[in-house]
């Protein structure tokens, strides 16, 4: 596809870079709320793919990204509205690699982005809702829809021989839709749920929604929470009475804590995850494991990629801008094009600015469909000896 290749660099100090040579690009995750462990590591990725854009000298002339943070805190929309409405009103962002948590993303989509014209790229948004929100255009993500992680927590539940569960979710946007998908995908298997429940993050008590789920039966408990919070404090409790052994985890439980935690009483438990194999994710660990960066928490990959395709957005059309990021954003995603891995982000925006189209392949094995959205591929887990051991990728 023609690219636009034109703007000079005076073009892109007038489209909405902060300073003379900055281009401000927000990051806004939940460092505070029930993923605030996971959080620093994928801003470190996104960041470190600001590194190698700006390390390459290739990007537009003149210019170099600046990260600017930002707490989501997950959880609680009103405040990811205003930290998002500062990050364009005070920081003059360009883009928003983020925000995370589904409900705070929308949150942030509707009533900040939209209004104001500027791109958003979530690692790790995951409700169907989202699929549908009215966007102009301006909301991609990097990590799936849990429409299929549904799917393949279903059929993973299946292969192994559970017929019958009880569902605990996040009381959020995003645990009630992968509950929604899961539950369907479950029964349509012929799967029995005894009950579906969903709990409230940062209880100290949860013995009482434990007790309900234990009371209506089931060999193991589906758990679609947090792993730095209700989800947690669900498997604590059963656990302590004894309800549950064997728990079934969406990819919000995935964290390192969770296994230091109590991992060797969860053994043989399962999970998914957002992930990926191939020449994509050796390259990502590679470049990580150089840079110090934790490249194997959840998410960071996704994060890394989100980053990366907002920069070679703008150099695919010729100026810094949020208009460039959201109409380039695809055409940098898919075929066709040089496929493009991490590490090879300076490689991607000389192609570019040579005029030719590139692939980026990333982390992730990125292909953006529909509404801007990623395919992607899903680790399937078992915790063996407290810690997580890959069984495939679906």
């Amino acid at each position: 596809m023609k690219k636009l290749l034109a703007a000079s660099a005076a073009t892109a100090l007038l489209a909405g870079a902060a300073h003379a040579e900055d281009v401000n690009i927000g990051i806004i995750l939940g460092f505070t709320g029930p993923i605030e462990s996971l959080t620093p590591h994928m801003a470190d990725s996104a960041e470190l793919a600001m590194k190698e854009v700006n390390d390459s000298g290739e990007f537009l002339e003149g210019m170099t990204l600046k990260p600017v943070r930002a707490d989501s805190t997950c959880v609680d929309n009103a405040a990811a509205t205003a930290a998002a409405e500062r990050l364009i009103t005070t920081d003059n962002v360009v883009a928003i690699m983020g925000a995370d948590c589904s409900g705070v993303t929308g949150a942030v989509l509707t009533n900040v982005a939209v209004p104001n014209g500027v791109p958003m790229v979530s690692p790790s948004a995951t409700s169907p809702a989202l699929s549908t929100t009215e966007d102009n255009g301006l909301f991609f993500r990097t990590a799936p829809s849990d429409a299929r992680q549904g799917e393949v927590l279903a059929s993973m539940v299946m292969d192994k021989g559970i017929e019958e569960v009880a569902v605990t979710y996040s009381n959020t946007d995003y645990g009630k839709g992968l509950s929604d998908s899961f539950v369907s995908a479950y029964e349509e298997n012929g799967g029995k749920v005894t009950l579906v429940a969903p709990h409230e993050d940062n209880k100290a008590d949860y013995s009482a929604e434990v007790a309900a789920l234990d009371s209506a039966g089931g060999d193991a408990l589906v758990v679609l929470g947090y792993s730095d919070a209700g989800g947690r404090g669900m498997i604590r409790a059963s656990l302590d009475t004894g309800a549950f052994d064997m728990f079934v985890m969406g990819d919000g439980m995935y964290g390192d804590d969770l296994m230091t935690a109590m991992g060797s009483e969860m053994e043989g438990s399962i999970g998914a995850v957002p992930w990926s194999e191939g020449d994509g994710a050796e390259a990502f660990n590679t470049i990580t494991s150089d840079a110090g960066v934790n490249g194997e928490s959840s998410f960071t990959r996704e994060s890394y990629d989100a980053a990366a395709l907002i920069a070679l957005a703008m150099v695919a059309g010729g100026e810094a801008t949020s208009e460039a990021v959201a109409a380039n954003m695809l055409d940098v995603a898919n075929e066709p094009g040089e496929k493009i891995l991490p590490g090879e982000l300076g490689k991607a925006m000389q192609i570019l600015k040579d005029g030719g189209e590139i692939d980026y392949v990333g982390a992730t094995n990125v292909e953006l469909i529909g509404p801007g959205e990623a395919a992607g591929t899903y680790r399937d887990y078992e915790v063996k000896d407290g810690d997580y051991s890959t069984v495939k990728f679906r």
